[in-house]
């Protein structure tokens, strides 16, 4: 079975091609540049990799492009489109709507219209993704999942906000958290390398990238999350500022005569790692500033360790929200890739059994436990593959 697995943004559309009988991936690729010059990446098992500048000016001409590629006698992997048994989308936010994944159908479309406004940036092109591939593709099946869905299962008394209640029931104010597939996925395979039921463990998950999240994962299920209504909550981000005193958003446009909306966007792309330190919102771009002198070298560093204080602070909340912890995992970009990091983050969790093994951290590649010998709690680096969930749950649900 052939499930195409499709990640549609406002002028791009990422996809990947999984073969679910041994679970490889035959192809994978990019399309960018929608609307305006077009620009494709394509790469597939057995053949040269292909790049190419091509007219996209449409989502539904990026998807007729992708189907072309995959079954291209140069390029391709397929015979023929009939070979995709269905397509999976990611979809950013499903709201109240949907606590698992979805068969789209014309109702599952509408209440992912309705709360487009709690992610007008991503619920919008997930749609046209949807559209674009019912026009070239006809009826093949396709499932919604979203990013949402695996933090439904947190309590009321974590994801209410302490706002007039009415804000929620008339306005759906309340934190959603992000993430979900990754940290579902982190999670189940952290209790198969422990060896242990998932039900069993307390797990807190940290997807640490250019966008970060951890969430309190208690029995397999998410019981607290770090990012909210908007992933503009939490820990400070690559751009983003995280989470602040709401009052600083009055006080910047009356001291600054910026408008509200003008905040909001300095919020999001120019705060966090960028912000602080004036240099980059990319990690490895810090650590190299923060090797040299002068006021970049400071101020690289301050944002690095701004972040590491911040995530290891929400370990201990997270911890204390499940009252207690069994292990703790690393994923995502940064996550995955930056045993400085790591080891950063993990500086003053003794007191919760977390520890780490110094080489085993630097060694570490693909899924490790990277646990000091005898540490009450494991600490493990386990790489996210939100797209192979996508996939799985786009076969079960057909």
């Amino acid at each position: 079975m052939n499930i195409l697995v499709i990640n549609a943004g406002s002028s791009s559309l990422k996809y990947q091609l999984f073969d679910m009988d041994n679970g490889s991936v035959p192809a994978r690729g990019l399309l960018e540049r929608i609307g305006l010059d077009g620009r494709v990446k394509h790469k597939a098992e057995g053949h040269a990799d292909y790049e190419a500048e091509i007219s996209l000016p449409d989502h539904a001409s990026a998807v007729r492009e992708l189907l072309g590629l995959l079954t291209h006698a140069e390029h391709g992997v397929l015979e023929n489109v009939a070979d995709i048994s269905a397509v999976g989308h990611r979809v950013v936010h499903g709201g109240e709507h949907f606590s698992s994944s979805a068969l789209v159908t014309r109702d599952v479309e509408t209440a992912i219209e309705s709360v487009a406004p709690l992610a007008p940036l991503h619920n919008p092109p997930n749609l046209v993704g949807i559209s674009a591939c019912r026009e070239v593709m006809g009826d093949i099946p396709q499932v919604a999942v979203f990013d949402t869905a695996f933090h439904q299962t947190i309590p009321e008394h974590a994801f209410l906000y302490a706002l007039p209640y009415e804000y929620y029931t008339d306005n759906q104010v309340r934190r959603y958290g992000f993430h979900g597939t990754s940290h579902r996925y982190v999670s189940e395979r952290a209790a198969k390398l422990l060896d242990r039921p998932l039900s069993s463990l307390k797990i807190v998950t940290c997807h640490l990238g250019n966008g970060s999240s951890l969430a309190a994962v208690d029995g397999g299920r998410s019981v607290d999350t770090t990012m909210g209504m908007t992933p503009l909550e939490g820990v400070p981000m690559g751009t983003r500022s995280g989470n602040i005193d709401p009052a600083i958003i009055e006080y910047i446009c009356s001291a600054r005569g910026m408008t509200v909306e003008e905040v909001i966007t300095v919020l999001n792309k120019k705060s966090g790692m960028l912000g602080i330190s004036g240099v980059s919102s990319d990690f490895r771009d810090l650590y190299t500033a923060a090797a040299g002198d002068g006021e970049n070298s400071r101020r690289s560093m301050l944002a690095l360790d701004i972040f590491a204080y911040n995530v290891r602070k929400q370990i201990g909340a997270l911890a204390a929200a499940m009252g207690g912890i069994d292990a703790l995992v690393f994923t995502a970009g940064v996550g995955e890739n930056n045993p400085d990091m790591r080891a950063a983050i993990c500086g003053g969790l003794g007191f919760l059994g977390l520890a780490l093994d110094g080489a085993k951290n630097a060694a570490a590649r693909g899924e490790s436990d990277i646990s000091a010998d005898g540490a009450r709690a494991g600490v493990l680096v386990i790489p996210t593959n939100e797209e192979y969930v996508i996939a799985m749950d786009t076969r079960d649900l057909i």
